[in-house]
C-alpha cells in the first residue's frame, strides 16, 4: 500500500502518478489523495448525475401523461411523436453544451463546470413543473417545454463526462474501471427512482388527476435535489492530474480546438464506440415502459414494474462490469457487448412480444445484463484515450455528439419505425446496427486499461 499522506518536503510542486509503469506494475495512488476525500468524489458524482438523470427519466416515463397535458389536439400516436420529437430537440444542443463544459473544465477546472451545470439543469427540471398546459396558453405552453428542455440538454452535456473524468482521475490506476462505474449507476439509479415514481403515481392516480397536477410532483422535487448536489461538489478539490497540470502551468487556452486539430482520430473513434449506448440506453432504460404500454398493450403499471425490476439488476451488473474491465481490459469487454447485441437483440424483441410478464421481465434484465458491459466500461474508457489537457473536452463532444445524434431521438426513431413499416421488431433491428458500428469502431481502438492518464 501506498503511504497517501506522504510529501515531498521540498516545496514543490507534488508530482502525481497517473497509472501502470509500463511493465505492467501498478503505480502509487495519486500522492495526498485519502480514502476519505475518494469517498466524497464517489458521493458528489453519484449524487450530481442522479440528479440530471432523475430530471430526464421523469419526462421519458411519463411522455404519454405529458403528450395529453401539451399536445390535446393531436391523435394519441401524433401527440406521442410530439412528445418524443421534444425529448430529442433537446439532445441536439448537447454537442454545444460539450464543447463550452468541456472547455470550462479542461481551462478552469472539472469542479467549476459540474458545480454549474447541475445548478442549470435542476432549475429548468423545476420550472418545467410550474408550465401551465396547453388547455391554459394554447401553443405556449409546449414552446415554452422546448425551451426548458433545451436548457436540461445544454446543462446534461457536461454531467457525464465531468463526472466520469472527475472519477478517473481521482481512482487508483488499477480500480479506474470500478470507479467510473459509479457514473452509470448513478444514471440508472435516477431512472430507477423515476420508473418507481412512475409507477407510484399512474397506480394511485386517476387519469385526470395525473394530467392536472400527478405529472409534476417529480420535476418539483429537482429543485432541493440540485442544491444539495450542487453544495457538495463546491465543497471539494479539483481533480489531482488537473491540480498538477494547473501548477505547472501547462493549462492549455483552447482545449476544444486542439481536440480537433491533434486528436481527431481518437475523437471519431470515441464517438463511434458510445453509440451502442446511445441507442441501447434509452430504448431499454427510457423507452421500453411506452413501448411495453402502447405497442404491445401491457398495463401500464406492469410495464414500469417490468422495468424497474430490470433497472435495479442493471445497477448491481455495472459494477461487476466495470470490475471486469479493470482485469480483462476495456477492449475486450466492449466487444463482447456489441457481439451480444448483435446476436440477442432481435430473439429479445421476439420474446417481449410474448405478453408473459415473466418473460418480458427476464428478457428486460438480458437486456440491461447485455447493456452494461458496454455502459460500465465506456466512462473509464473514453477518459483514458485522451489526454489530461483535453479529456473533459474529448469525453464531453464525443459521448454528447453520439447522444444529440442517435441517443435523444431513439425513442422517436423507435416510435416512426414501428409506424411506418408495422413491425414491432423495429428497435431492436435499430439497436442490432447499432452495435456494428460500436464494435467496428472499439476494435480499431487501442486498449487504454493499463496505460498511465497521459
Amino acid at each position: 500500500m501506498t503511504n497517501e499522506n506522504s510529501s515531498s518536503g521540498n516545496g514543490s510542486a507534488r508530482k502525481i502518478d497517473l497509472g501502470p509503469t509500463l511493465s505492467g506494475q501498478s503505480r502509487p495512488n495519486p500522492e495526498g489523495v485519502g480514502s476519505a476525500t475518494r469517498r466524497k468524489v464517489v458521493a458528489a458524482s453519484f449524487i450530481g448525475n442522479f440528479v440530471e438523470w432523475f430530471d430526464y427519466a421523469a419526462y421519458g416515463y411519463l411522455a404519454v401523461t405529458i403528450s395529453v397535458v401539451f399536445f390535446p389536439e393531436s391523435a394519441p400516436e401524433t401527440a406521442l411523436l410530439l412528445t418524443f420529437a421534444l425529448f430529442a430537440i433537446s439532445f441536439l444542443v448537447r454537442p454545444l453544451g460539450g464543447f463550452v463544459w468541456g472547455h470550462i473544465g479542461d481551462k478552469i477546472g472539472r469542479r467549476e463546470a459540474l458545480s454549474w451545470s447541475i445548478l442549470l439543469m435542476s432549475g429548468a427540471t423545476f420550472c418545467i413543473a410550474l408550465l401551465p398546459g396547453y388547455a391554459t396558453i394554447g401553443i405556449a405552453a409546449p414552446l415554452l417545454l422546448l425551451l426548458l428542455r433545451l436548457l436540461q440538454g445544454f446543462s446534461a452535456s457536461g454531467e457525464y463526462a465531468g463526472a466520469s473524468a472527475f472519477l478517473v482521475e481521482y481512482a487508483p490506476a488499477n480500480k479506474r474501471g470500478l470507479y467510473a462505474a459509479v457514473v452509470p449507476a448513478s444514471t440508472a439509479t435516477g431512472l430507477l427512482l423515476g420508473s418507481l415514481m412512475a409507477a407510484l403515481l399512474t397506480g394511485l392516480l386517476t387519469a385526470e388527476d395525473m394530467q392536472s397536477w400527478g405529472w409534476r410532483l417529480p420535476f418539483l422535487l429537482a429543485a432541493p435535489m440540485g442544491l444539495i448536489g450542487r453544495y457538495i461538489r463546491t465543497k471539494l478539490e479539483d481533480s489531482p492530474v488537473f491540480r498538477e497540470l494547473s501548477q505547472e502551468d501547462e493549462v492549455i487556452k483552447a482545449p476544444v480546438k486542439s481536440l480537433f486539430r491533434d486528436h481527431w482520430r481518437r475523437l471519431l473513434l470515441a464517438a463511434g464506440a458510445v453509440l451502442l449506448n446511445a441507442v441501447g440506453f434509452y430504448v431499454i432504460l427510457s423507452y421500453m415502459p411506452t413501448y411495453l404500454s402502447q405497442e404491445l398493450g401491457l398495463d401500464a403499471t406492469a410495464s414500469y414494474v417490468a422495468t424497474t425490476v430490470a433497472l435495479v439488476t442493471y445497477i448491481g451488473f455495472i459494477f461487476l462490469t466495470g470490475m471486469l474491465s479493470d482485469r480483462f481490459g476495456r477492449k475486450r469487454v466492449l466487444i463482447s457487448a456489441s457481439i451480444a447485441f448483435v446476436i440477442a437483440t432481435v430473439p429479445a424483441f421476439m420474446l417481449l412480444n410474448t405478453g408473459n410478464f415473466m418473460v418480458i421481465v427476464l428478457v428486460q434484465i438480458l437486456l440491461g445484463a447485455m447493456l452494461t458491459l458496454n455502459d460500465g466500461t465506456l466512462p473509464s474508457y473514453l477518459a483514458e484515450m485522451f489526454p489530461t489537457k483535453v479529456r473533459y473536452s474529448g469525453f464531453a463532444v464525443s459521448f454528447n455528439l453520439s447522444n444529440a445524434l442517435f441517443g435523444g431521438t431513439a425513442p422517436f426513431v423507435a416510435t416512426l419505425l414501428i409506424a411506418t413499416s408495422g413491425n414491432l421488431l423495429a428497435p431492436g433491428w435499430y439497436l442490432m446496427g447499432a452495435a456494428v458500428i460500436s464494435l467496428i469502431a472499439v476494435a480499431c481502438s487501442v486498449e487504454t486499461s493499463r496505460k498511465p492518464l497521459d
